[in-house]
């Protein structure tokens, strides 16, 4: 689902749609990508989904274009590369866009709510509750059917509290096989903690299960010749220390990081309207290749991990 952005008006002060309510349908000939995919982009996982997905049921979300001040009949793409890569490769002539209002080359993603796990394994349920078999459904999101299956039973041994808790959140399939391990109570007070430390990783949920008593963990069946590996009192000690460090750096972070992502926001949002003027932004492919490079990819950032990734990289 994607929400509409919008925009303040520069004089009297009201909210404006950034997009035109009518659906532009555009070939794909007339559309200008902004920016060069990544190497491998186009032998990705991602781009397989979107591929067999488009075969399946058809483009679900519009490509944002906006119009060429200079040339009539040439958009310039804002976003949906990967789809727009798709559709050429499906040898498809033509797709509906929408059109925006504004040439801000944010990256329109960000306005997108990502399916969370849960919300993906009730959408899975409903399908199946249809008549969509598993095989169908594995096709058109581009997954083994075993997964498919193991995502419809994502919430068993989940405790409907904690379920709601972790609804709209991005845990991940090992988070939950871990609070499984645990017992209804112990799950609602883990999601409660990883909500408010907002760390959905499965490294916290690891910490969180070695924290908990014996009390409140599930007792696991074990296989022929296999021995659970239970934690010392020491080893437990050491993880409580280590979480209290963790929950001291996450404060420290928060401190900053919110005037370094605006700085980094005001940064990103500058650059990326100088490369939507095509003659700066040819000047720099031409006599500056490596600022041009570096450029595009600042201007794809929309966090500052994104940031922090790519200078490791």
């Amino acid at each position: 689902m994607t929400d509409t952005p919008q925009t303040p008006s520069k004089g009297d002060g009201r909210i404006h749609l950034a997009f035109q309510r009518n659906v532009l349908t555009i070939p794909l000939s007339a559309i200008i990508p902004l920016k060069t995919l990544p190497d491998g982009a186009r032998e990705g996982r991602k781009f397989a989904q979107i591929l067999s997905s488009i075969k399946a049921i058809g483009l679900v979300e519009a490509p944002v274009v906006i119009g060429d001040t200079k040339n009539a009949g040439t958009y310039f793409l804002l976003d949906g590369h990967l789809r727009l890569e798709a559709l050429k490769k499906l040898d498809i002539a033509e797709v509906d866009c929408l059109l925006a209002t504004d040439d801000e080359t944010y990256t329109y993603n960000k306005r997108v709510n990502r399916l969370p796990p849960i919300q993906e394994h009730r959408m899975i349920a409903r399908a199946m509750e249809r008549g969509v078999s598993s095989a169908e459904i594995a096709e058109a999101l581009s997954l083994q059917v075993g997964s498919i299956k193991r995502r419809l039973r994502l919430l068993e041994g989940i405790s409907p509290e904690t379920a709601e808790i972790l609804k709209d959140t991005p845990c991940s399939m090992k988070v939950f096989d871990i609070l499984r391990q645990m017992s209804a109570v112990r799950q609602i007070e883990a999601a409660d903690l990883m909500r408010g430390q907002n760390n959905f990783t499965v490294m916290f949920a690891r910490a969180l299960r070695s924290a908990t008593p014996e009390s409140q963990l599930v007792v696991i069946k074990k296989t022929k010749g296999a021995d659970a590996a239970t934690p010392s009192g020491q080893q437990i000690a050491r993880m409580e220390r280590e979480l209290a460090v963790l929950q001291t750096q996450v404060k420290s972070v928060e401190e900053t990081y919110g005037i370094d992502n605006l700085h980094l926001t005001v940064a990103r949002g500058y650059i990326a309207k100088l490369l939507v003027n095509n003659r700066i932004a040819r000047w720099l492919a031409n006599h500056r290749p490596e600022y041009f490079g570096e450029f595009q990819r600042i201007a794809e950032i929309d966090r500052l991990g994104s940031l922090t990734e790519s200078s490791n990289a």
